[in-house]
């Protein structure tokens, strides 16, 4: 069974280079062309394609535009994205839109055709960068840890000291350790003294 290929790219050279490249593989079927995201749904309604090949940065509709429009229009091709970009601003919005996978152009052929393959079958493919770019935007930024000074702080509260006796213990000025403590709660992120405290024997820092 050949998988059936729709190309999506606003440079001819780039299409006439796929279309070659998957035109020597018996495996595959190129059914069509694209040069924007607009002629993309034509062309998808039109040839009901396995797989398009969608690139994001086209003039008027984008690639994330037309995926979405496939997406709403229920066709039950599955996108594969074959950019240049692997940065947050591209990445994140179109597998949000329904991009089944996401390749940067500089992948191997045969990375290439094992990504159709997956794709054509339903299965997630990324790029190693692009899974990188994911995976941190999941975490999220590591919290920042807190400096010497502002442990010692946060231990004399969990004591149950007031401001003026942490500020005494350790020699500075009650400005300061409200000072620290608004530094405290924003690495923490919380808004009091009692959830900094918890959340510190959480994290294990006392």
């Amino acid at each position: 069974m050949t998988i059936s290929l729709l190309i999506v790219d606003d440079h001819p050279v780039v299409r006439d280079g796929l279309r070659g490249m998957f035109a020597g593989h018996e495996e595959f079927t190129v059914l069509g062309e694209a040069a924007d995201g607009a002629e993309a749904i034509r062309e998808a309604r039109r040839l009901r394609p396995d797989v398009v090949l969608m690139d994001l940065r086209m003039p008027g509709t984008d690639g994330v535009g037309a995926i979405t429009a496939l997406r709403e229009l229920g066709l039950p091709c599955q996108v594969l994205v074959l950019t240049t970009y692997d940065t947050d601003r591209d990445v994140l919005p179109a597998i949000e839109a329904g991009a089944t996978g996401y390749l940067l152009k500089d992948a191997p052929k045969e990375e290439l055709f094992r990504a159709v393959r997956a794709t054509a079958r339903g299965e997630a493919v990324l790029s190693p960068s692009v899974a990188s770019t994911l995976m941190s935007q999941v975490r999220g930024p590591a919290p920042a840890p807190l400096s010497a000074r502002e442990l010692e702080v946060l231990r004399l509260i969990g004591k149950g000291n007031t401001n003026k006796d942490a500020a005494k213990a350790l020699f500075i000025s009650e400005a300061t350790v409200k000072t620290h403590l608004l530094h405290i709660f924003a690495k923490l992120g919380v808004n009091d003294r009692a959830a900094a405290v918890a959340t510190a024997f959480e994290r294990g820092l006392f």
